[in-house]
């Protein structure tokens, strides 16, 4: 159980455990150090999962407050996903709760006849957050349901030529004009070029919904489209939309855009090898780059000697410590 461990210059479950998050304690306990925790259900009690389901909305959303500018935009949807990635990332939340069933089945409600979940982008395909989203579904006990797989299903007809994703819209040349009505007013979706190469920020995402699924996670469109990303570790976008580099080492959890630990946490689950030479790259890297106090920071982006992170992820530095961990026992238990 401790291999994984020696690989590491420095032992990352001791300050784990001296966090004063119960739910990451559970976690840090059952996932890492295998130990017999109890149910699950004990954390959504904890009065900050009990604090995220106070506002949520009859209909199983979350409102968004202030001016709703445009509305073809679904702001709820937003809204609701933000909130949702908390519940079942962080507090194991289940389709056994009643918060999270009625989550799911307002997210399930943006579901369109083709398959994907729309209203991000206005009324455009949306690649990269139907496949966010239906991994949370998935991880929230909807892996059998027959919409979890339409979506899927919706997913794998909408890849490149490459057999990796990028946004439909964002395969066009399009004026900046037009991109902003396409993706803030109803039109037509636009199909996209498939000819254009795979952006590794939405296959990172998409690829999610694959690495939850018990049995598509094994699929060869899956193993294909993540070793493709793969090769794109420490490199720049090919649209762009989040292009730089430095997104790749710029961390956010629960995940949302894609970076490298949440690309690894998939690529992981998938199955392709630490012998990789990107991956064992991708590995490395995180070696030489734990802090001598065994986590790992939220971000190693730095302009004029300050650190360039998402909002509010300072203090999340255990968690993302427990996935970079998860991977890490997965590829050397």
């Amino acid at each position: 159980m401790r291999a994984w461990r020696e690989r590491l210059n420095h032992d990352p479950v001791p300050p784990l455990l001296s966090g004063e998050s119960e739910a990451l304690t559970y976690f840090v306990r059952r996932d890492l150090l295998e130990e017999s925790v109890g149910p699950v259900s004990r954390l959504w009690e904890l009065p900050e999962a009990q604090k995220i389901g106070r506002r949520q909305q009859a209909d199983g959303s979350w409102a968004r407050r202030g001016e709703l500018k445009h509305p073809a935009i679904n702001y709820s949807l937003i809204e609701t996903w933000k909130r949702f990635r908390f519940l079942v990332e962080m507090y194991g939340f289940t389709k056994e709760s009643p918060l999270a069933e009625k989550a799911a089945e307002f997210l399930f409600s943006c579901q369109t006849d083709e398959g994907d979940i729309r209203g991000f982008l206005a009324n455009q395909y949306c690649t990269y957050y139907t496949g966010a989203i239906l991994s949370l579904l998935i991880g929230a006990g909807y892996e059998d349901d027959s919409r979890t797989e339409k979506g899927l299903d919706w997913l794998l007809s909408m890849r490149q030529n490459d057999g990796a994703w990028s946004v439909p819209m964002i395969t066009h040349k399009l004026s900046r004009e037009r991109q902003y009505e396409l993706s803030s007013q109803h039109r037509e979706p636009l199909q996209p070029d498939r000819a254009k190469p795979f952006s590794h920020s939405a296959t990172g995402m998409v690829l999610r919904g694959f690495a939850a699924h018990s049995v598509l996670r094994q699929s060869e469109a899956a193993r294909k489209a993540a070793q493709l990303l793969t090769t794109r570790f420490f490199q720049p976008d090919a649209y762009s939309s989040y292009r730089a580099a430095s997104y790749w080492v710029k961390f956010q959890i629960p995940f949302w855009w894609n970076h490298l630990v949440a690309a690894l946490d998939s690529v992981s689950l998938i199955g392709i090898p630490k012998e990789d030479e990107n991956v064992a790259r991708a590995l490395d890297w995180l070696v030489e780059n734990q802090q001598a106090s065994g986590l790992w920071k939220t971000s190693y982006v730095e302009k004029d000697g300050k650190v360039q992170g998402h909002a509010g992820m300072k203090q999340m530095e255990g968690w993302i410590t427990l996935a970079i961990c998860r991977v890490f026992k997965r590829y050397y238990a």
